[in-house]
C-alpha cells in the first residue's frame, strides 16, 4: 500500500542523487567507455566489410556475364575490368579487377577481384577476395 509518506520521499531522494557530486557516474564511464567504443567501431568496421564484400561479388558476376553475353561492350580485359569497376557502386579501381579468357577445360569467362582493407589506429588489415565464372 503506498502512503503519501511514500510518494513525498521519491522526490527528496532524487534530489539528493542529483546534488551528490561524488563522481562515480564518471568513473564508471571511463572504465566502460573504451570497450563501449570499440565495440562500436567493430560493428562499423564489420558492416563496411560487408558490404564491400557484396559491392565485389556483384562486380565480378556482372562483369564475367557481360564478357560472355556482350562482346560489343566487353570485348577486351580492359573494356571487362573497367565495367567491373563502375557496376557496383564501390568506388572500386579497375586495377582491382583481373580477366582470364576462357581455355580449353576451364570454366568460362574468370573475373577475380582482390581488395585491401583496414581499419586506422587498430592496426587490423584484410584482403577481400571474389571469383565469378560464366559459361561460354
Amino acid at each position: 500500500m503506498t502512503t503519501a509518506r511514500h510518494i513525498e520521499a521519491v522526490p527528496r531522494h532524487s534530489r539528493r542523487c542529483w546534488r551528490d557530486r561524488g563522481g562515480n557516474a564518471a568513473v564508471e564511464f571511463a572504465l566502460v567507455a573504451p570497450a563501449l567504443f570499440g565495440f562500436l567501431i567493430g560493428i562499423m568496421f564489420f558492416g563496411i566489410a560487408l558490404w564491400r564484400q557484396n559491392a565485389l561479388d556483384y562486380s565480378v558476376a556482372e562483369a564475367a556475364r557481360c564478357a560472355s553475353d556482350s562482346p560489343s561492350t566487353c570485348g577486351t580485359s580492359t573494356q571487362i575490368t573497367t565495367y567491373a569497376a563502375g557496376v557496383s557502386g564501390g568506388n572500386f579501381d579497375s586495377t582491382v579487377f583481373t580477366y582470364t579468357a576462357p581455355a580449353a577445360g576451364s570454366c568460362g569467362y574468370l573475373v577475380t577481384a582482390s581488395y585491401p582493407i583496414s581499419v586506422p589506429y587498430f592496426n587490423i588489415s584484410m584482403t577481400l577476395t571474389s571469383r565469378a565464372c560464366w559459361p561460354s
